[in-house]
């Protein structure tokens, strides 16, 4: 189960205007995780 992140919501808004967006944080926050979430919800 994945945590729910408020910042999803904007970074699918995001995506909706262009068509790449830059996840930046410290290391081990679940970047990558929440990046192929959204991925494989968008297919």
């Amino acid at each position: 189960m994945m945590i729910k992140r408020k910042v999803r919501y904007y970074i699918e808004q995001a995506l909706d205007r262009q068509p790449a967006v830059a996840i930046i944080g410290t290391r081990q926050v679940g970047k990558t995780t929440l990046a192929l979430d959204i991925a494989e919800d968008s297919r």
